[in-house]
């Protein structure tokens, strides 16, 4: 009898063979498939608790993606050497899976249902996120819950002007688009991507292109659980009977209506609440349970709401379809930031701060692909306050975190080259008041304070968040919107970019029938939207800051070289650092001898420049320098002149006329000029003092050279000097 059941579909996507197998490991998961794309390997299973809690009142999907470092051949770094929290990547892989699948799940189950996708091997080409996906997908396809997938998943690049289907890392360094696409046979269900400053057209199009893409994914999918699909689960209950529905609608539908009269967000939802509370004060010992009312609440409010903007036209604060909330913006609201703005859209405001630093505090990304690091950072905190909540504060979750990359994205393809602004860019966008689109008001905000500290974006980017209603052929797509109408709208599209095109692109969709025509249009009136906000923006400030503010560090650089960088750094990082302590500057070091020098102090970067300057550059003889006595001998003074250089000024050399002792002339710690007479093929260097005035430094003339005699010898001679 044979160990493993193994049931295996291959494909060639992309131009590489694409493996899907089922019944070798992790056989005791309710789903496992091992996803075999290039030579990169992801292990992913699906596990749901059989029963669900008592009275659960949501669904709990956990999904976790973890990169072993082995995959890589790699030893974790730290203390511990073993994996540790997941990475900013790892998480927003996390939500990039979630994200598509959550929307699939019948209605009414409630079950705790894990997904866990490990990756076991990378290829160092081929990125493991896509092969996640789709490994999520089959798993929960032949696993026998109750998901209405498969789903699919492709990365769309676009090079040359030519779109590819799931570009290597390699091809990566040339596309001007890394977008993610995922969905079902006939729906598109979510969109991440960065772009760099791209048509709506043309990023409609790549959409477009990787739904088409991914139906061979599916496909195979639908094959493989032809073979190895456990039964299917019994389909949960319904979430309440038509019975309740008629009893909630009678008790709170009036009550809702006017609820949603009230434009200002607070007083909604209060009304809301107490409509809420009515009814479960009414159902409250209802035999279907406290929890089915609950929903028939929930989806009669919903259906309120949504009804009301299609037959109306009138969204929920009065608008209508396009038009964007009132818009405030101001910078330099910090005058000691390197850079400040407030940004604020209705009832959602966003106060951003840009601080400029050196390569010190790049952060080193420690990814498979290998270590890199990144200059421009931007970090999204969401405080319970920003909507009237209390709650425990600990590090950023994965929202932020993906609201935070969002912004990035969004922003970095206008950031200029590191070769052009050799700083450091930290952006933090503390969201101070939220009712919708928060992520899009740091876009906004970060555009303006980096313009106030002087970063020469290559142009402003403003961002919006697009919604839709859609019941049956009738639909509205709506700008700009407001909290309650992303929780009951049909879609949440999020488009970022400058008057030139597009560089982000967000959309997560939770229906089906979501048809090209209807994206195209919300692609359309957000354009127009951008446009609008873009035009606000430029009241506050027309162009970036032509100077730094006075607390910003100023960064000098310049180039040595490359034989001369250990010189700089010393032994053991000596003479590096103690140019950093006795000048208080900031200074590093690249592989091609580019120094950069940062400092607040001009004055203070000034020195440290001259001391690098002197130990790389080589001393001219001839040449008069200042320097300061080391130490004394019988035969002389050693004279450090040129930083780190010393020179002997033989005792003949120290003044015009008899020399009795050096001490006479000379003690340690004196400065005194010289002039540099000699550098034999030992590298010894000859100075004299007698050919300097002493206290101005300027040459005497009239000064001959000793005969070689009285140079190695004694320097009881008198100099003659020419008539």
């Amino acid at each position: 009898m044979q160990m493993f059941d193994i049931h295996r579909k291959e494909i060639i996507w992309g131009g590489r063979k694409l493996v899907l197998e089922t019944g070798k490991i992790a056989r005791q998961a309710t789903g496992a498939v091992m996803v075999t794309y290039g030579e990169t390997m992801v292990l992913c299973t699906a596990v749901a608790a059989k029963k669900a809690k008592p009275d659960q009142d949501f669904f709990p999907l956990t999904v976790n993606y973890q990169e072993k470092a082995f995959a890589a051949g790699k030893i974790p770094g730290g203390f511990f050497k073993r994996e540790a929290r997941p990475s900013d990547a790892e998480t927003l892989t996390c939500r990039l899976i979630d994200r598509p699948i959550r929307p699939l799940f019948a209605d009414g189950f409630k079950n705790d249902t894990q997904i866990i996708c490990t990756v076991l091997q990378h290829d160092l080409e081929n990125e493991a996120d896509i092969a996640a996906l789709v490994g999520a997908s089959a798993a929960l396809t032949i696993s026998g819950l109750p998901f209405m997938g498969p789903l699919g998943a492709a990365r769309v690049g676009f090079i040359d002007g030519e779109y590819v289907l799931n570009p290597t890392m390699s091809q990566m360094v040339d596309t001007r688009l890394d977008l993610v696409v995922a969905g079902t046979g006939d729906a598109v269900m979510m969109v991440e991507s960065e772009a760099d400053e791209l048509s709506e057209d043309e990023m409609l199009g790549a959409v477009m292109f990787g739904h088409k893409a991914y139906q061979d994914v599916i496909d195979a999918i639908i094959s493989l659980a032809e073979k190895a699909a456990k039964e299917p689960w019994q389909e949960p209950p319904a979430l309440y009977t038509d019975g309740l529905m008629n009893q909630v609608s009678e008790i709170a539908r009036d009550d809702i209506a006017a609820a949603y009269g009230i434009r200002e967000k607070t007083g909604r939802q209060d009304a809301v609440s107490a409509a809420k509370s009515k009814v479960m004060e009414a159902l409250g010992d209802h035999e279907e349970g406290s929890t089915a009312v609950g929903y028939a609440f929930k989806d009669l409010e919903k259906n309120i709401v949504r009804n009301s903007i299609l037959d109306t036209g009138t969204r929920i604060d009065g608008r209508d379809g396009s038009t964007v909330r009132p818009i405030e913006c101001e910078v330099g609201v910090l005058p000691r930031a390197h850079g400040s703005a407030l940004f604020t859209r209705g009832e959602t405001q966003a106060l951003v701060v840009t601080t400029l630093g050196t390569g010190q505090d790049e952060q080193i990304v420690d990814a498979l692909a290998g270590e890199s690091r990144q200059h421009f950072m931007l970090h999204y905190n969401f405080p319970p306050y920003s909507v009237g909540e209390t709650s425990f504060r600990m590090g950023p979750g994965r929202r932020e975190i993906g609201h935070g990359k969002l912004a990035w994205r969004a922003v970095h393809p206008l950031m200029p080259a590191k070769d052009d602004f050799p700083y450091t860019i930290r952006i933090v966008s503390e969201v101070t008041e939220s009712n919708g689109s928060s992520s899009m008001a740091t876009v906004c905000g970060t555009s303006l304070a980096m313009m106030d500290a002087g970063v020469p974006l290559r142009r402003p980017v403003s961002g919006i968040a697009m919604g839709l209603i859609k019941e049956g052929d009738r639909y509205a797509v709506l700008s700009d919107i407001i909290g309650d109408e992303d929780h009951l709208g049909d879609m949440d599209f999020k488009v970022a970019g400058t008057s030139e095109g597009v560089t982000s692109l967000q959309m997560d969709i939770k229906i089906a029938g979501i048809t090209e025509e209807i994206m195209s249009i919300a692609l359309k009136q957000a354009h127009g939207g951008r446009a609008h906000i873009l035009d606000c923006m430029a009241k506050a400030i027309t162009s970036e800051r032509e100077e730094l503010r006075d607390t910003a560090p100023r960064i000098s650089v310049i180039k040595v070289p490359t034989d001369k960088i250990r010189d700089v750094i010393g032994t053991g990082g000596k003479v590096i650092r103690e140019i950093t302590e006795v000048t208080g500057c900031k200074i590093d070091i690249d592989d091609d001898g580019t120094v950069k020098v940062a400092s607040n102090d001009g004055d203070a970067a000034k020195k440290a420049l001259d001391w690098i300057h002197s130990i790389v550059a080589e001393p001219e003889v001839g040449a008069i320098y200042k320097g300061k006595v080391v130490k004394l001998m019988d035969f002389g003074a050693f004279v450090n002149f040129f930083g780190s250089r010393d020179g002997l000024v033989h005792v003949s050399e120290l003044q015009d006329g008899r020399t009795e002792k050096v001490s006479d002339v000379v003690e340690e710690g004196k400065e005194v000029w010289v002039k540099l007479l000699d550098v034999d093929d030992r590298g010894k260097v000859r100075l004299s003092m007698r050919y300097v005035n002493q206290e101005t430094g300027e040459e005497i003339e009239g000064i001959e050279p000793l005969p070689q005699r009285e140079r190695s010898g004694g320097g009881n001679r008198r100099p003659r000097r020419r008539d």
